[in-house]
């Protein structure tokens, strides 16, 4: 027969082993944090170079960054802003911050972020002669059920896309998830995103698109069955390439002939 044991020795173990396994966790999240940030930085580097067309698998991915020059942009401008170690810097964090970024109208949110940084970071390569002739910039915004994350990748020209891609997100697996599948990304290579006079122009096509039309230049797949992940892409790539994003960063690129 079985000793009654106390109930306040039962409490206090409870206690006891829940204070340890807490102290556990947390020590363990401590210890870890810095190997994640590591490998969250090199996922964000891998995806630039894919993105940008300039990926060499068993290359050093620290030795393939040297290809990229990283810039900050102040968005309202266009212009370069100079910070020592712009590879530092937290676009995503800063808009936690009044004093470092802006709260968007309702009319201009459309992609549901209600802040948007003064500064966003850009990845340039040059030719021999110092010209741009890749650009690669942040994009982010709400699809679906989650905040798309990714990167576009343009030519010199600053219209005609090299590569897209969503690199965090959490869109219906099958439906709007496919964002990250490699069949639906290789047809934006080759895509233009503005229209004569400069504003954004690209539609996701129910159906699909029709080649015959000239305007198929500005089209892309839409993704079956995800009908506000469409419409969520298609307003990221519209926020993020016109007035309250980089476009006044690509104005500057076009005046500039790439020389800037």
């Amino acid at each position: 027969m079985q000793a009654n044991v106390p109930k306040r020795k039962v409490l206090l173990t409870a206690l006891v082993v829940s204070l340890v396994c807490s102290a556990v966790v947390t020590v363990s999240t401590i210890l870890l944090r810095p190997i994640q940030e590591v490998n969250r930085q090199h996922y964000m580097h891998l995806n630039i170079l894919k993105v940008a067309g300039l990926y060499q698998q068993g290359v050093a991915i620290e030795k393939q960054l040297q290809q990229l020059e990283t810039r900050l942009v102040e968005l309202e401008t266009g212009e370069f802003y100079e910070m020592e170690h712009p590879e530092e810097y937290d676009q995503h964090k800063a808009t936690k911050d009044p004093k470092q970024s802006i709260a968007l109208l309702p009319d201009e949110d459309i992609v549901r972020i209600k802040r948007r940084a003064d500064y966003a970071p850009v990845y340039l390569t040059r030719d021999d002669s110092g010209r741009v002739n890749r650009i690669v910039v942040p994009i982010y915004g709400s699809g679906l059920w989650s905040t798309l994350y990714g990167f576009i990748a343009l030519q010199g020209d600053t219209e005609t896309v090299i590569g897209i891609r969503f690199y965090e997100h959490a869109e219906t697996p099958g439906l709007g998830g496919e964002i990250d599948s490699a069949r639906w990304l290789k047809q934006w290579s080759g895509k233009v995103l503005f229209d004569e006079y400069w504003q954004p122009k690209i539609e996701l096509v129910k159906g699909g698109v029709d080649h015959s039309n000239p305007g198929s230049l500005h089209q892309v797949d839409a993704l079956s069955g995800a009908t506000l992940t469409n419409r969520g892409v298609e307003n990221i790539l519209k926020f993020w390439l016109g007035e309250n994003g980089f476009g006044p960063f690509l104005d500057v690129v076009r005046s500039s002939e790439g020389r800037l």
